[in-house]
């Protein structure tokens, strides 16, 4: 699993104008080829009298799977493009759709390829990127006599708790970065002067959402 990694935030669309041309920018995220095709099918039925609805994608930890669909356009000038933007913000698990409906005026080769990069870069700005952040959930047990200390300390820390449970002792779930597990047990051990018992709970990934990229 990737300590982190960024995707898009969900669903989107944003349209632009260009050269009275309608370039209509629409993103999801995907974690399957499956899922990016039904996406797509999606946005070509929804636009079935459009020009062209052109596609990319990536998907996997590693970009196995890469996909640019011109559609119509001519060769490299539109899915290339858009693909290019995906890997220049470094995003992952991601399909983007632009539909364009010609507007009467030629870009030509250069114009396109612009157009179609500049619809992807501004339809990723408006539906918002996210990092996930790969983190271990930590269970300590303490006793409630060390609750108020543990938890000020927690809230000013840089560490983030998930739950507190109130039970015959109290535990605290804190989502903690996978290498600094150790420094944070370690952390609670001294914290409690040895009062407290820390064991790994499931990896999780939380999303941060970010500014514009």
């Amino acid at each position: 699993m990737l300590s982190h990694y960024y995707t898009v935030k969900g669903y989107g669309e944003h349209e632009l104008i260009i050269q009275k041309s309608r370039f209509i920018c629409y993103t999801e995220r995907v974690t399957t080829e499956e899922a990016a095709q039904e996406f797509i099918q999606k946005i070509k039925k929804q636009h079935s009298n459009a020009n062209h609805n052109c596609s990319a994608y990536l998907i996997g930890e590693n970009n196995q799977i890469q996909k640019a669909n011109d559609d119509g356009e001519p060769s490299g000038t539109a899915g290339v493009p858009m693909l290019e933007v995906l890997k220049k913000r470094d995003l992952k698990d991601t399909v983007v759709v632009v539909t364009r409906y010609f507007g009467g005026i030629k870009l030509g080769t250069g114009g396109l390829i612009r157009a179609y990069g500049k619809s992807v870069s501004e339809g990723l700005n408006a539906t918002g990127i996210v990092e996930r952040k790969l983190m271990r959930v930590m269970h300590t047990k303490i006793d409630y006599t060390w609750l108020g200390k543990v938890e000020n300390e927690l809230r000013a820390s840089i560490y983030l708790i998930k739950e507190i449970h109130y039970l015959n002792d109290v535990e605290v779930e804190v989502y903690v970065e996978e290498e600094k597990k150790d420094e944070f047990a370690a952390w609670m051990t001294e914290m409690t002067n040895g009062q407290c018992e820390s064991v790994e709970g499931n990896n999780i990934y939380l999303e941060t959402e970010l500014s514009k990229m």
